[in-house]
């Protein structure tokens, strides 16, 4: 038997919902834009955390950061490297997030982006 939600669980969740379908349909430029600093990070200092990129980022939409990263670590372009360090950001009071790197994958890929404007160019 499964126990019913109670009202305030019931909310929490739709608030929740909500958050998710308003990063799913937040623009392709700010995609972009987190893609664009995570290959960066990636192949300037090899390791790198959510820390590093929100100073380069615009403000976006609440949650968008860490959704772009947990998508490119399903699709196997980053990966955790097994370390922690503490937030940066005042709200979460310091806990640990991870320390992430390209993978193989992940490098060819940025390697492929940063190849494009000089092909543009010529």
């Amino acid at each position: 038997m499964t126990r019913r939600l109670t009202p305030a669980e019931r909310l929490a969740a739709a608030d929740k919902n909500t958050t998710l379908e308003q990063i799913v349909q937040s623009s392709s430029w700010d995609r972009f834009l987190c893609e664009q600093a995570i290959f960066h990070f990636g192949l300037a200092c090899h390791e790198f955390s959510a820390n590093d990129l929100r100073d380069l980022l615009p403000e976006m939409g609440h949650g968008y950061l860490g959704a772009a990263i947990n998508a490119l670590a399903r699709g196997g372009v980053i990966a955790k490297t097994g370390q922690l360090v503490p937030s940066t950001q005042a709200r979460t009071h310091g806990h640990g997030i991870y320390v992430w790197t390209l993978t193989s994958k992940g490098r060819g890929i940025a390697a492929q982006r940063r190849a494009r404007p000089a092909e543009r160019a010529a």
